[in-house]
């Protein structure tokens, strides 16, 4: 059984768009899922809806005094502003396209590396995994692929200002990308990807890092038109490779050394 709230919306930033929190409707598959539709006010009739189960979250990697492990603090959905920008293009229209273009840049530079961001997000003191939506259908870590001599730390700054912030001319140097928590190799074109490397592949196709990012107390998300913005529980995405595929559905476990703190603002 759902239900639909009101929420008075917070004061707009100056000098930028103005968002109101419309509803959210609690699904009964899990009673601490909230779906949330952000109006944005883009002009006096232009008006964009964007779809978001949930938003942010900050990480410190300092040890517990207690078990060693470090702490991820996660700040409440409500610190954060969205908005939306310009539809980005998408290079590949299917799986063909997407093949033949690995083949092509396989070529001309050698093995393709992909860097992704965890962050993480707080709603109804629930953790919840920052996800974009491709297509309605597709679930992604936000990310995508280095260039040729670019560093993960860079590349990943580069992509995440693309698509969840205002300005793609920066440095990314808001985004502070921290550890390293998994590596997923493609061992051919047409194969799934694998949290390992065996013996027998001597030329693998692509890696995956995934690298967990640290978010300020608040801040702005600006994503892409043709994009959606998603925050779904943990235990929603855990082991659910189905709907998310295998990297998102093992996030749960590779976070599993750290202690997660929600903090109330």
């Amino acid at each position: 059984m759902s239900k639909t709230r009101d929420v008075s919306p917070r004061p707009p930033i100056p000098n930028t768009q103005s968002f109101d929190l419309l509803d959210f409707a609690i699904p009964p598959y899990f009673p601490q899922t909230t779906i949330q539709v952000l109006k944005v006010k883009m002009g006096d009739d232009d008006h964009m809806e964007v779809e978001v189960e949930a938003a942010a979250a900050t990480v410190n990697d300092h040890s517990s005094s207690g078990d060693h492990r470090n702490e991820v603090d996660i700040y409440p959905l409500s610190c954060y502003y969205f908005g939306s920008k310009e539809a980005i293009v998408f290079k590949d229209e299917t799986l063909s396209d997407r093949i033949n273009r690995m083949k092509s840049n396989y070529a001309a530079y050698g093995l393709r590396t992909s860097v992704e961001a965890v962050i993480l997000v707080e709603l109804f003191k629930h953790r919840h995994l920052l996800l974009l939506q491709v297509r309605n259908s597709i679930f992604k870590l936000p990310g995508g692929r280095l260039r040729p001599g670019e560093s993960d730390v860079d590349g990943l700054r580069r992509k995440l200002s693309r698509k969840l912030s205002a300005s793609e001319d920066g440095n990314g140097t808001e985004w502070e990308v921290r550890e390293c928590l998994s590596m997923w190799w493609r061992h051919d074109f047409e194969t799934l990807l694998y949290p390992y490397l065996p013996l027998n592949v001597k030329k693998p196709k692509e890696c995956t890092k995934l690298f967990l990012v640290r978010l300020p107390e608040s801040r702005k998300f600006i994503v892409p038109k043709n994009l959606k913005l998603l925050a779904v529980p943990l235990t929603q995405v855990n082991e659910n490779h189905k709907t998310y595929g295998p990297i998102i559905s093992g996030v749960l476990q590779l976070l599993s050394k750290f202690s997660i703190n929600i903090i109330d603002t």
